[in-house]
């Protein structure tokens, strides 16, 4: 029989078991999700310039919002990236929404369920949310997004290289084109005699609308308006913390000086 200590803390583990189970599930994890997976690539950091804000904006309605919500976001708070009212309407609203709606999809649980065998994430925070020791949430969504292949045994003719067997397909496929993933077989590290599956590069099948640097551009932009979607306030924040560290550093200083001025005769 298992200690009462142990039984109690397995029970008080169960509900962040189920968690990230569903967590695994809206991802698109599955069994066969490999154990070790790729270093995420570096984001660039576009959330200040308003260009790129606008350009993921377009893109995140245009080719995400079609299936995943943004219900912690509001039409009208995309003022804040340079819009004004008429473009919002006329560039990034599709329906009868209002202005002070928030960025909901038609799409149910259940249709989304029966199609792609997971309900998609919301994505108000999800940058924020992938975040981990081994990287920002920008720089998973960055090498997600950059990580999809063309491959003929998954459901939807796609496969990513990040979130292997993961449920979505490529929504950006046209842009970037279609590629497939070359791989080779080496031995484990753990088990030489076992042979593992090494991603080495990928191969064109059909190219994209855009270049790949004009791509890896956009995809960039993308990312950053997830980022600011997650933390609007964020770049005040970052302004008013550096006005608050430069008057520490001016505070300091004279709080020594005065040191320096009172104590010069304490022997």
């Amino acid at each position: 029989m298992l200690p009462d200590l142990l039984v109690r803390a397995l029970r008080a583990a169960a509900p962040l078991r189920s968690m990230l189970l569903c967590l695994c599930c809206a991802l698109g994890l599955g069994e066969g999700a490999r154990a070790e997976a790729p270093r995420l690539m570096h984001a660039p950091y576009r959330v200040g310039d308003m260009r790129a804000l606008q350009t993921g904006a377009r893109l995140f309605v245009n080719y995400c919002l079609n299936c995943h919500s943004a219900q912690f976001m509001r039409y009208e708070k995309l003022r804040s990236i340079g819009l004004s009212a008429a473009q919002i309407q006329a560039n990034l609203m599709f329906t009868g929404d209002r202005l002070g709606d928030t960025m909901t999809v038609a799409l149910t649980p259940e249709q989304a369920q029966a199609w792609f065998g997971a309900v998609p994430p919301d994505l108000s925070v999800i940058e924020r949310a992938l975040g981990s020791e081994r990287g920002s949430g920008a720089d998973f969504l960055y090498t997600y997004l950059l990580g999809f292949y063309r491959d003929a045994s998954r459901p939807t003719g796609w496969n990513n290289l990040l979130v292997p067997g993961v449920a979505m397909p490529n929504p950006l496929w046209r842009l970037q084109g279609e590629r497939a993933a070359r791989m080779r077989l080496e031995p484990d590290p753990a088990d030489p005699a076992v042979k593992r599956e090494v991603f080495v590069g990928y191969r064109q099948i059909h190219p994209g609308v855009l270049s790949e640097t004009r791509y890896d551009s956009q995809i960039a932009d993308l990312v950053a308006f997830m980022q600011w979607m997650a933390e609007p306030a964020q770049i005040e924040r970052k302004r008013i913390g550096v006005v608050v560290l430069l008057f520490l550093a001016v505070f300091t200083f004279i709080t020594w000086r005065l040191k320096t001025e009172y104590w010069k005769d304490v022997k």
